[in-house]
């Protein structure tokens, strides 16, 4: 019984979205539970998926807050 976890910023990728869509996540559960049903001849019903959405302030990155570490980066030529 494999569970599959999936960590991803709450932030919209779309105009008008403040977090990963429903159609989104419903993508992602059929994605991971087809990978795994391809790779390691694991049934859809055996495949647990699990998306947690985290705060970007709980997000870090290169030792900073996400939003601080995507600006700097913005900055840097290249």
């Amino acid at each position: 019984m494999p569970i599959v976890t999936i960590q991803v910023t709450r932030e919209g990728n779309t105009p008008g979205t403040s977090a990963v869509t429903a159609d989104e996540k419903a993508r992602l559960i059929k994605g991971a539970s087809e990978l795994l049903r391809e790779v390691l001849n694991k049934p859809l019903e055996a495949t647990f998926v699990v998306i947690q959405e985290v705060e970007t302030e709980n997000w870090g990155w290169g030792g900073l807050p996400v939003e601080a570490y995507r600006r700097q980066k913005a900055l840097k030529p290249g």
